[in-house]
């Protein structure tokens, strides 16, 4: 199941192409979330197709690595990912959001490749232990992966779930901290702020890894020592850039969850050409 890796400027390529779907995604549904959706491009790209033990063609596999998008409202570019990767036709991309999809406003288990549902924040973190303590009772050696927002990370259940994973010695699990620094309601500083977050996760008992989200060499360079580090689960804390990629939208809380009009799609296209 383990996948071909992609070199360096293949996975850049991938990227580009993923953040280029988003916005297409987005811009025939007339509605959706872009900014987290961009700001993790980089970090799923790299998962799905250097890191994951997954074959779209045989979804069942009990060995397979698991993947829980916990900020289920960044579910364009999970979609995209999987279509890349050839879980189900591309085609389907553009009929996001629209009635009997298999591609809702946020995942659940009719689409091809995803685990569980998602979309009510800061639980993601708990589905992924529950995963993680799965493998270890079925002795299964699978590794489990979970994308958690730092908006979501304001909510108590996150730090529930990240004193068990570490009381458990989750060391098959890894979160990923998309820190885009933006939530729906502004600057996440302004609303609860998280710092010092990398000491907050250590001292929770986690074992920090913090990069650049937007570095494949980091990112890929991070899945490793998380997937070679024993005893403790892993939070790689990546510092990205809400809309990454396109200019108008870089850091502008206004698009957490505004898709772009036309005009603005062809703009955002012409510049991820």
């Amino acid at each position: 199941m383990k996948n071909n890796p992609l070199s360096i400027q293949e996975l850049t390529a991938k990227a580009k192409i993923i953040r280029r779907s988003i916005i297409q995604m987005l811009a025939e549904s007339g509605s959706g979330h872009p900014g987290g959706s961009l700001s993790a491009a980089d970090l799923v790209t790299a998962l799905y197709f250097n890191v994951l033990r997954q074959d779209p063609a045989d979804l069942s596999s009990p060995d397979r690595d698991r993947f829980h998008m916990s900020k289920g409202h960044a579910c364009p570019l999970w979609y995209a990912v999987l279509a890349e990767r050839g879980y189900f036709d591309k085609k389907e991309l553009l009929n996001l959001r629209k009635f009997g999809s298999l591609l809702q406003g946020h995942p659940d288990r009719r689409t091809p490749g995803v685990e569980s549902a998602s979309g009510s924040l800061g639980q993601g973190l708990s589905v992924g232990l529950g995963m993680s303590l799965a493998a270890k009772v079925d002795k299964r050696s699978y590794r489990v992966y979970v994308l958690i927002g730092d908006g979501e990370s304001q909510e108590g259940n996150i730090w529930e779930a990240a004193m068990a994973c570490a009381h458990y010695s989750c060391d098959n699990l890894c979160a990923i901290l998309d820190y885009n620094g933006c939530q729906i309601d502004g600057r996440c500083a302004d609303v609860m702020g998280l710092e010092p977050v990398a000491a907050k996760w250590s001292a929770f008992g986690w074992n920090v890894i913090e990069i650049d989200g937007h570095s494949m060499e980091q990112i890929l360079n991070a899945y490793k020592q998380a997937e070679n580090f024993k005893g403790k689960p892993t939070m790689i804390i990546a510092h990205t850039i809400k809309g990454k990629g396109v200019s108008f939208m870089e850091g502008v809380v206004g698009f957490h969850g505004k898709a772009p009009t036309p005009e603005e799609a062809k703009k955002a296209l012409e510049e991820l050409a």
